[in-house]
């Protein structure tokens, strides 16, 4: 394990789902001493309690020491007591706030990358805010124009041009200029990030059978097609469009990602092949922010069943891509 000049900070998600859980879970992780969890204090100490952990939680910033034991903890204070498996619009607001802290954090270099446990859209959405999900808000919050979502479990890549949005509305969204900015993040990041050269990006189709020759569509016709052989003018390895349903098949080829236009029309096939371990890593971002492949799971939440490995996976993730800048 390499030593981080900065520490990782990770944000605890929904309080009434399993994101403290996991957090806590972390205390006895190889990576605890080099990470600040922004969570209120209060509510990780009364989860700790419910779960039966026993855990020194060190205020970070207040001479608690990254060679101690336990958790450094940066204080984010809810509006309103956590109480597990119910939403609370009150709260809604201070975890914002918790993001926005970290995201500043990793701007300023306090800190080396940022971890996010799950947040549940919908409650956000209850307290008047307009919120589609993490890689839409640290987009406006980092300026960045082309956020992608970045799914890996082992070699499976898995990245989407579309992310959180009704499927009616994604073929209007699928612009050529969309398309092409959206490998060209892939390209750069892959090269960057991941060590490959020249990686190869397959491209699936919008339709069912890739448009079937445009009886089933024209958008790969019109928008994909276009895209992908000015790619592959520019010196992109780029393939497709290739029909979603071969496009993870052997028959499609060796790839280094899939990239997929829409959110369920990718994600199903990552998540049954490494559900519970795969890691969704934002690209384009000016910092590394790493996250779980679940949600908030409000059922289990302080149950002590929550399973930490994609938390566990995130973490380093983003500590080896931190170690390697």
């Amino acid at each position: 394990m390499t030593n981080l000049f900065k520490p990782l900070v990770v944000t605890s998600g929904e309080p009434a789902g399993i994101g403290p859980d996991l957090c806590l879970a972390l205390a006895a992780s190889p990576w605890a001493k080099q990470i600040v969890v922004i969570a209120d204090p209060d509510m990780l100490a009364d989860r700790a309690r419910m779960l039966g952990i026993d855990v020194s939680l060190c205020e970070y910033g207040a001479g608690s020491s990254r060679h101690g034991g336990g958790l450094q903890v940066l204080p984010q204070p809810l509006e309103n007591p956590a109480v597990c498996g119910t939403l609370d619009p009150g709260n809604a607001r201070s975890l914002l706030d918790g993001i926005e802290r970290a995201v500043s954090g990793c701007q300023s270099g306090e800190f080396s990358a940022l971890i996010t446990a799950p947040l549940h859209k919908s409650v956000i959405n209850d307290a008047g805010i307009d919120f589609t999900g993490h890689t839409e808000f640290l987009a406006n919050l980092t300026s960045t124009e082309t956020p992608v979502m970045l799914l890996v479990a082992k070699e499976l890549r898995v990245a989407l041009v579309s992310t959180h949005m009704p499927l009616s509305k994604v073929p209007g969204y699928l612009t050529r200029e969309r398309i092409a900015a959206v490998i060209q993040v892939l390209h750069s990041e892959l090269r960057e990030k991941f060590g490959i050269a020249t990686p190869r990006i397959l491209v699936c189709g919008l339709n069912p059978h890739a448009g079937e020759g445009g009886h089933l569509g024209n958008e790969e016709q019109d928008v994909i097609e276009p895209v992908i052989r000015s790619c592959q003018e520019n010196g992109l390895d780029v393939v497709g469009p290739v029909p979603a349903d071969t496009a993870f098949t052997p028959a499609a080829g060796p790839a280094d990602v899939v990239l997929a236009m829409y959110h369920d029309q990718g994600l199903p096939v990552i998540k049954y092949a490494g559900f519970g371990t795969a890691v969704n890593l934002t690209l384009g971002l000016p910092i590394i922010r790493t996250s779980v492949d679940h949600g908030t799971a409000l059922d289990i939440a302080g149950q002590g069943t929550a399973d930490a490995g994609s938390m566990l996976a995130a973490v380093n993730m983003a500590a080896q891509l931190a170690s390697a800048r």
